[in-house]
């Protein structure tokens, strides 16, 4: 009995430290979740600011990324999936995000974004030629009769608006340091 219970308990011993298989999920269902992450997240939007839902939908366009990074003394990065959408012709381009930080800090940062474009142009260059976010944009968006459609929203080019959620609700400060996004060749 005792030479047993030591055999099954190696066995139980090398399994524990054996791969596991699993089977990688497919390309559509990788897809499916960047849909039901932006879903959820534009969801998330509309409750903390109803006036995005019109916005999104009179844009020529818009792209959702669901983000995480991290940031440990002096170095950080981030990594992050998402989808851009012409709203015109409904095709949808799946897309990745790289960050890199610099600076003092220490945390895990959990974060999303939507991106509004207002002109096909600024979308299509987004999707085809990537986009690097090199600054930190403070500004509000401006009241008046643009600016009302954008509410919560801070731009970050002309014609280009971004709203960031964080677990708080909207960010007040949008950040995207080193930030390069880019087409997901895997998901496409």
């Amino acid at each position: 009995m005792r030479s047993i219970g030591i055999t099954l308990s190696m066995a139980l011993g090398l399994l524990a430290f054996s791969p596991v298989l699993v089977a990688a999920p497919t390309k559509a269902e990788q897809q499916a979740d960047v849909r039901k992450v932006a879903n959820e997240t534009l969801n998330r939007l509309y409750k903390i600011q109803p006036s995005a839902r019109n916005a999104v939908q009179n844009a020529a366009g818009y792209a959702v990324f669901s983000n995480f990074g991290m940031k440990i003394f002096l170095a950080g990065g981030g990594t992050g999936s998402g989808i851009a959408v012409d709203n015109k012709t409904n095709k949808e381009t799946f897309m990745k995000m790289v960050e890199v930080q610099a600076g003092l800090g220490l945390g895990i940062k959990k974060f999303r974004v939507v991106f509004l474009f207002e002109k096909s142009k600024d979308l299509d260059d987004f999707i085809n030629s990537g986009w690097e976010f090199g600054g930190q944009a403070t500004a509000a968006a401006k009241l008046g009769s643009d600016g009302a459609a954008y509410q919560g929203a801070v731009s970050v080019k002309p014609g280009v608006w971004m709203y960031q959620l964080t677990d708080d609700g909207l960010a007040a400060e949008i950040t995207g340091k080193g930030t390069k996004y880019y087409k997901d060749d895997d998901l496409n």
